[in-house]
Parts: C-alpha cells; structure tokens; sequence
C-alpha cells in the first residue's frame, strides 16, 4: 500500500494539530457547472475538504472523472498546508467521509499522521454545500426576457446571415440614440471581419468605448488585457458554434464555415462592477432590441457608404418596432450615425500600434532568385500563407461583371473592353483573416503592376521550375507559385492561361478569397471572394530578367 514519502510526512507533523473535523467527498461535478468547469470534454468531479469547526471550505478541485483515489490526497495536502482564506495551515484530529473505498484508502496513506479516518453515511455540511449549489442553479435568473427572447434571437440570426462584418472593420464605429430606458446613445462596433471573433459590441458610453481601445492596443499581457476587457461598460452580442471545435485546429476553423443552423447568440453585459454578466434584464433586452433592428436597416440601406475606406459619413433615423414592451407608443424613432471622425481615429491607433510591432520583429528567412547578370532581383516567397489553396482558371464575364457590383469584394480595375470567353485569373484561398493581410499587402505596394511566369532553376537538385510572379506597383516581386515545368497538370493550365491572356488582348486577374477550410476549398463561391485585381499578363520578355537560379538567403 502507497504511503506518503518520509520526508512529507516530517513536514505534515510540523503543522499544528487542530481540534476539528474535516469532511472530505468526491461528487459529480453537475450540481457545479455554473462556476466551474471539469478539465476534460467527458465531465469531471469535485474533490472538496470542509472544516466542521470553522464551517470553511479549505480545498476544492475539480478533476476528470477517471482520474484514480490520488487526486483525493493531493486536495487533502493542500488543505493541510495552504488552504483558502480566511483558513491557516491546520492538521485535523479526525477526517469522516461516505465512501468505504476513500475511508480504507486515506487510513494506508496517512497511517502516521496521527489523523483519524472514520466512516460515515451522511456529511451535512457537504450535503448543504452542494444544495446551495443546486438551489443557485435552478433560481438563477434567464439570459433573456421570456417575452423578448423570440424577437433578439430572429434579430441576432437576421444579422448573421446580412454579415455586417464583411464591410465594417471593428475601428468602424456606428451610433444608435436610442433615448428611452435610461439609456441615451449606444456606440456600436462590429467584430468579425478577421474571422475570429463574430458580433457586436454596444458601448453605454463614449469614453469606455476609447478607454478600452487605448489599453488593448498599448497593452501586450494577456493578464492586463483581461482587466482592460472587465473594465468595459457595455453589452454584448456575440456568435457561438454548438459543436466544440478540436482545438488542434483552432487556428485555422471560422464559424463563417457552418451553416447558420449551428450557431447560436449569446447577449450580455460587462462591467467594471459586475464583471461578466451572462443575462439580460427586459429594460436591457428592450435597448438591445431596438438598437440591433435600427443597425440591421442601417447596414441593409447604406452598404455602398460603408464599404469606404475610410467609412462613409451617414445618418439616417428610423422607426423601430417596440409594441414588445408596455409603452404607450408602438414605435421609436431612432437616430443612426456613422461616426467618421472616432473611426479615423482609431485607425491612426491601430496603425501606429503595428508599426512599433514591426520594429520588434526579426526578418523571415526567405529565398532570393538572382538572374544570369547577378543584378541581385530580390523575389520574395511570403505573399501567399501556409496551407493556402491555389488554382489557375478563368471567370465568365458574367460572373466578373457580378463580382465588380459587390461593394464587399475589394477591386482593382484595369480592363476597359472585355473581350475572350472571360477573365483568365489566378485564385488564392486562405483563411479571411490571411486573405485580408494579403489584401493590405497588395494596398500598401501601391497595387498589382502585373501577373505572369518565368524560368527558375535549383542548381542543388537541377530541377527546373516555371515560377508564378506577381509584379507590385511599387516595383517589389512575389513568388506565387512554384510548379514544376515538366508537371502535366501545370503545362496544360499554362497553355490555358497564354490562350485566354492572348483572347482577352493581354489581361488577366488575381483573386483572393476566403474559406479553404470549408466546403467550397478549391472553388469559392462569390460569397467567398474577397478582392478582384485586374492587371496586365507579363511575358518572360516583359520580366527581363532571365532564368532565376535559387540560393539560400539567412538573414
């Protein structure tokens, strides 16, 4: 039988032996659900020490419900010697629990702790413990009004298929006067344009709204960033997947992947007071309500307006619906705005905050291309991300003429008279929030010059490559693509594409779009395209620049 190490037990003895009985239990985590949460997927149990004499709870943990009798130890050890406050370090005389297995287990690993084990059927103390729990569970009060439940979840579904967030960025800040239920103005911000985190943000105030955004940027610890996050004053709509997710894949999962019918809304509150409040009372849900209705109409009568950038300036007032609730009047008139100046100045924060980011970081490991005459052309091999889906194809006019309407998908026009069966074009898809640093990489070199191939060779395998560029406005070069020259597939596309560049009098086109972890990876939908640029197609002639041989670059 296990016994503690002698060198435990020597320490144990030097803590005072109190006068008390402690009960010890292990139980089903479910009466605790609402404030704990088990460490594995499968469910887990609560290992809990109480002080009969100080009536104080001196350890709990929760622990997977497979994990073996030691666990029981390892909570009573902390008991002993760091227990929660207002408890000191204490050695009970006696120790009574329920169950015979723990009783005979405890009795062989604390035989020389002079610590008596005993059994017993019931432990009131516990036993009310866990009522309380129950009691907190069942009378907690729900996360939405009854009456008003129906009409916010048809409105936060309404606003996950409209998709705010492909035009406005979380800098973009809209306001809502609501003035009815105490509340006066609603500063309202959208998140989910980089895929991460899909919903809306209602600040009560101006001044929480900016004091958040200064600390976010400014503040680089997760811990200082938890407390810029509980220092808000605002409620909250926020989008959910009802399947958890594996975590290894995290990184690269959207929800924007999953039919609507798998995610849910979750509303709430934060602030500094009251922390994290997972429930709604009806004068907030009657704000909420009305301020999501009076964005929903915003965004569905002035897309062009936000599709700026900088976001466009407009107001506009509404009459919202609010026979839900016991006024006299049926409707609301709402004013909404969108606030140009504090999204300009947000942008100017984000910008700056990126730019000292730069100045930490190391230069990526990257390889150079050098042409016959050792000029030193620099080809760069960081535009497209890892694990990213690439295809050369064409689009029928048709379908480009639909594309260049969306105010959403990001467009750089180049051709004047349309001409060939359509656009030959290259397609890069990636995850949104790596589309989008490919759409700003592009913005910020000025735009794309041109698209074309060129020989490449490895002298350390002699291998010869027909190498995808895309030339930059600014004069800078990418590597797209890396295709074998003797690959069936490739030379096959490669003659596809010099037919359709030739038919279509020299054009083609870059898109860049999202979902390559969804059901439409290697063939997005328009719903998943994010940025059209129309250029020229270069020839090897145009490149001027020879066979590129590869050699390794470490700085």
């Amino acid at each position: 039988m296990n016994i503690l190490p002698k060198t435990t037990q020597r320490r144990l003895k030097k803590i005072p032996l109190v006068p008390s009985v402690w009960e010890g239990d292990r139980r089903p985590v479910s009466a605790l659900k609402t404030t704990l949460e088990p460490n594995e997927e499968g469910g887990g149990e609560c290992i809990i020490w109480v002080d009969g004499g100080e009536h104080c709870v001196r350890a709990m943990e929760v622990v997977p419900a497979q994990m073996g009798p030691e666990a029981i130890i390892r909570t009573l050890l902390r008991a002993i010697e760091s227990p929660q406050s207002p408890a000191k370090p204490g050695r009970p005389q006696k120790i009574i629990v329920r169950n015979r297995e723990i009783q005979f287990f405890l009795r062989g690993v604390l035989q020389d702790l002079d610590i008596n084990i005993d059994y017993v059927p019931d432990l009131p103390l516990i036993d009310d413990l866990f009522r309380s729990f129950e009691e907190y569970h069942n009378n907690r009060p729900p996360s939405l009004p009854p009456n008003l439940e129906p009409l916010l979840t048809k409105t936060a579904s309404d606003l996950w298929k409209l998709e705010p967030w492909r035009l406005l960025a979380d800098h973009d800040i809209i306001s809502v006067k609501v003035n009815r239920w105490g509340m006066e103005t609603l500063y309202i911000c959208v998140m989910g344009m980089l895929g991460q985190e899909y919903g809306v943000i209602l600040y009560r105030s101006l001044e929480s709204l900016k004091q958040f955004r200064s600390s976010a940027l400014a503040e680089k610890s997760l811990d200082r960033l938890e407390q810029a996050f509980l220092a808000q004053d605002c409620w909250f709509l926020s989008f959910e997947s009802l399947e958890d997710e594996d975590e290894e894949e995290e990184d690269v999962f959207d929800l924007a992947d999953l039919h609507p019918s798998q995610i849910h809304p979750v509303f709430g509150s934060v602030h500094p007071y009251e922390g994290i409040r997972p429930h709604l009372d009806e004068e907030e849900a009657s704000v909420i309500q009305v301020a999501l209705q009076a964005l929903l109409r915003f965004f569905k009568g002035n897309s062009k307006a936000l599709a700026a950038s900088p976001i466009g300036s407009v107001k506009k007032t509404y009459s919202i619906d609010i026979s839900f609730a016991a006024e006299t009047e049926k409707t609301l008139s709402v004013e909404v705005a969108t606030e140009t100046e504090i999204s300009q100045e947000f942008m100017r924060l984000i910008e700056l905050s990126e730019g000292l980011d730069e100045e930490d970081e190391d230069e990526d490991e990257d390889y150079d291309f050098d042409d016959d005459d050792d000029d030193g052309f620099h080809l760069s091999q960081d535009f497209v991300p890892d694990r990213a889906h690439l295809s050369l194809g064409m689009i029928p006019w048709d379908m480009i003429a639909g594309i260049r309407e969306q105010p959403k998908i990001y467009h750089q026009s180049a051709i004047k008279k349309q001409s060939g069966e359509g656009l030959p074009v290259v397609i890069i898809q990636t995850s949104r929030p790596k589309a989008k640093e490919m759409i700003e990489k592009i913005q910020y070199a000025q735009g794309i010059d041109g698209i074309g191939f060129n020989p490449g060779e490895d002298p350390f395998s002699d291998d010869i490559y027909d190498l995808g560029i895309i030339k930059m406005v600014d004069g800078n070069f990418f590597l797209f693509g890396e295709f074998p020259a003797d690959n069936p597939t490739h030379v096959q596309a490669r003659k596809n594409w010099d037919r359709r560049t030739k038919d279509n009098k020299g054009y083609c086109g870059l898109i860049i779009a999202m979902g390559v972890t969804g059901s439409s990876k290697g063939n997005p939908k328009p719903s998943d395209m994010l940025a059209l640029f129309e250029t020229k197609a270069l020839t090897v002639d145009d490149f001027g620049i020879g066979t590129l041989t590869m050699t390794m670059d470490f700085d």
